[in-house]
């Protein structure tokens, strides 16, 4: 898998914290709730695999929201990735205050550790991953889940949907060359990238879950300092895959990023990145 810099995912925690939604969340910590008063697990704490954790924020996020007791596998490729998440995890408590045990595991969850890794789950969890994996990768996915009988919680998957402001003439060949690059191998596989939301519901619902999709976009304003730093980076790696995806309109896209970056230096700039959460929970049809 492609990897990524600890800071950039610090530098887009506070965007995903806005955009995430907390309807889903809500329906994820009464379901748990639900399964607990009716006996499961039969052995405590549950279980819940974070896969390619990254620093850790997912867990950090839902772990304080979620019923106890409970315990925290994060799955990542990337072992200083995983230091930051091991070291984020420390004290990290479950909904009552009570402790909740977190483990990191390296593994590469394009071969058997994704089902090694779902294994054993109540809950599995995974932000901004989806929309770098395949079909067939997806189809692992909500197969293990199924197997064992887990709730899936994907946050964050770019759906395609993007808007800047103000205008610019080559933003649409911009976007166009990015889509591309996204459906490039990420290391699972030819990456479903924008169409990875629409083929995930299919894919738990296939498999007898209650599908639940919710927009959780980041929507980015250079007036605030925070989302204009995000808003540079987004935009130079937006530049420099449209680049390589297609070579002959370098000089293109680079006049095209210096255009967006004064719109951002001016504090002018908005951004709209489309992004869905989704909430599987077995046993019923898609909804």
């Amino acid at each position: 898998m492609s990897g990524f810099e600890a800071s950039w995912l610090a530098l887009r925690t506070p965007a995903d914290a806005r955009a995430r939604s907390l309807e889903l969340e809500t329906a994820l910590r009464d379901e748990l709730r639900q399964a607990l008063h009716a006996g499961f697990p039969h052995v405590r704490p549950w279980l819940a695999a974070d896969l390619a954790c990254g620093t850790g924020s997912n867990v950090v996020r839902l772990a304080p929201r979620l019923p106890g007791p409970q315990r925290w596998r994060l799955v990542d490729s990337d072992d200083a990735l995983l230091r930051h998440a091991r070291e984020r995890c420390v004290g990290l408590v479950d909904a009552a205050g009570a402790p909740a045990h977190a483990t990191v595991e390296r593994a590469d969850l394009a071969g058997p550790a994704l089902e090694a890794a779902c294994a054993g789950a109540r809950l599995v969890t995974a932000s901004a991953l989806l929309d770098l994996v395949s079909a067939a990768w997806l189809d692992r996915l909500a197969s293990a889940c199924a197997r064992a009988g887990a709730i899936a919680l994907c946050v964050l998957d770019y759906d395609g949907r993007r808007s800047c402001a103000p205008a610019d003439p080559d933003d649409a060949a911009a976007h166009a060359a990015f889509d591309a690059h996204q459906r490039r191998d990420k290391g699972f596989g030819p990456a479903l990238g924008p169409d990875a939301c629409v083929r995930a519901a299919a894919a738990f619902a296939a498999r007898g879950y209650r599908v639940r999709r919710a927009r959780s976009d980041w929507q980015l304003d250079a007036a605030d300092a925070a989302d204009a730093a995000l808003q540079r980076e987004l935009l130079r790696g937006w530049a420099a895959a449209a680049i390589e995806a297609v070579p002959g309109e370098r000089g293109r896209f680079e006049g095209w990023l210096e255009r967006r970056l004064a719109h951002v230096d001016a504090g002018r700039s908005v951004l709209l990145v489309g992004h869905e959460d989704l909430l599987a929970i077995p046993g019923g049809r898609d909804s």
